[in-house]
């Protein structure tokens, strides 16, 4: 699993597949930041999604204002386990189409409020006013590391896996830091200082 961080202090996670030259398969998550990728390591084929979001989020030391993920992570167990970790986060998860509030239910769960906002006006409407178009930016992190790393995982055991993602998000936070530049806010200068 990758994990990142975008502006604004929001963490965002997704899961993308990188397909190893042996024979087994590894599936890292991730959740991007706008200075690179924090920490990587990679999951066995037979491990769902939303059961490494743990794992996930003990690597996280910073309070996460925003969780969003795709519908694999959707469940009640993924808003708990965010809840658990950052009281106040912001969890956007799309439902599923068949998903139905639980019943009998007397404080409001977002999962509830996403479920009626989705059923009252419509998913699009709903992605738009949670923010959860910026989940591409997760998109275009894993990206970057295909193309630059590379698509494949060459080592052959799970443990070795696991290290190469690891040096490989090292290396691509490294290139990143060299090409980003410093900005500094400069007074502009006053008629009278001219």
């Amino acid at each position: 699993m990758v994990r990142s961080r975008f502006r604004n202090g929001r963490w965002l996670f997704s899961a993308r597949l990188l397909r190893p030259l042996g024979d087994q398969w590894s599936r890292p998550g991730a959740t991007a930041r706008h200075d690179g990728i924090g920490s990587a390591c990679a999951r066995s084929q037979e491990t769902g999604d939303a059961s490494q979001l743990e794992p996930l989020l003990d690597q996280i030391d910073d309070e996460i204002d925003q969780f969003t993920a795709d519908g694999a992570y959707d469940g009640y167990p993924t808003y708990d386990a965010v809840l658990r970790h950052s009281a106040g986060a912001r969890v956007v998860i799309p439902p599923r189409s068949n998903a139905v509030e639980r019943p009998n239910v007397q404080a409001s769960c977002q999962r509830d409020d996403h479920i009626s906002s989705m059923q009252a006006d419509g998913r699009l409407k709903w992605q738009t006013s949670t923010g959860y178009g910026k989940r591409a930016l997760i998109e275009t992190a894993m990206g970057r590391y295909k193309g630059i790393i590379g698509p494949r995982l060459h080592a052959r055991s799970f443990r070795s896996q696991q290290t190469e993602a690891a040096i490989g998000v090292t290396i691509l936070n490294r290139m990143l830091a060299c090409g980003r530049p410093k900005s500094v806010r400069c007074e502009a200068p006053t008629a009278a200082t001219k």
